[in-house]
């Protein structure tokens, strides 16, 4: 993973924010899997891998106020800051989730395409640890992947393919997947990537 920021502080750096294959004006899927999980107003909720995303910008316009930005660009998260009111309720982090410290825990944990660029299974491991340790008793997470039939590298990078099964296998016992599913995502080039998304509850 270290030459991982660098290759995302180039991403950032050379493209606008919808040249990006992953841009989505709306994420609808994740908030609709976001309000099943029933969060108030009030929930924790932190977006894992978030780049650019518009997530936290559809967050704060339905009422959430306590929300944390995490990603390894900083470029990427001043895009992102930018858009924004100087005095939005967000935490904005830059760092690497594997050795994250977070400050408090999340009631939700949400990601859409960082796990899956981890192909090694003690990378993989180390996520899972610190999403663990992030996560309240019965809190919500929310992992967006590569479906098994869609792309199998992204930016030049491998990338590891789940389905429901597949990330419930991964995730063990202490998660009960509560939604699979599936999720064509055109690209802002009109090509089609097909995603797997799971919403999981921590028992």
């Amino acid at each position: 993973m270290a030459e991982t920021p660098n290759r995302w502080e180039g991403v950032y750096q050379s493209k606008e924010e919808a040249e990006t294959s992953w841009f989505e004006d709306r994420p609808q899927v994740s908030l609709d899997l976001i309000a099943e999980t029933g969060a108030g107003k009030d929930a924790a909720i932190v977006d894992v891998g978030a780049g650019s995303s518009r997530l936290v910008d559809c967050l704060l316009e339905q009422g959430f106020r306590r929300i944390t930005v995490l990603d390894l660009s900083e470029t990427a998260l001043r895009m992102a800051r930018a858009r924004l009111s100087p005095d939005a309720p967000v935490e904005w982090v830059a760092a690497n989730v594997l050795h994250w410290q977070p400050s408090g825990r999340f009631d939700l944990w949400h990601d859409r395409a960082a796990f899956h660029f981890l192909t090694e299974a003690s990378d993989q491991d180390a996520y899972l640890r610190v999403m663990d340790r992030a996560l309240v008793p019965s809190g919500h997470a929310i992992i967006g992947t590569f479906a098994p039939d869609g792309p199998a590298s992204c930016s030049g990078l491998p990338v590891a393919r789940y389905d429901g099964a597949l990330l419930s296998e991964r995730l063990g016992s202490g998660y009960q997947l509560v939604r699979s599913l599936s999720h064509e995502h055109r690209t802002p080039w009109g090509s089609v990537q097909r995603f797997h998304f799971g919403l999981f509850r921590k028992v």
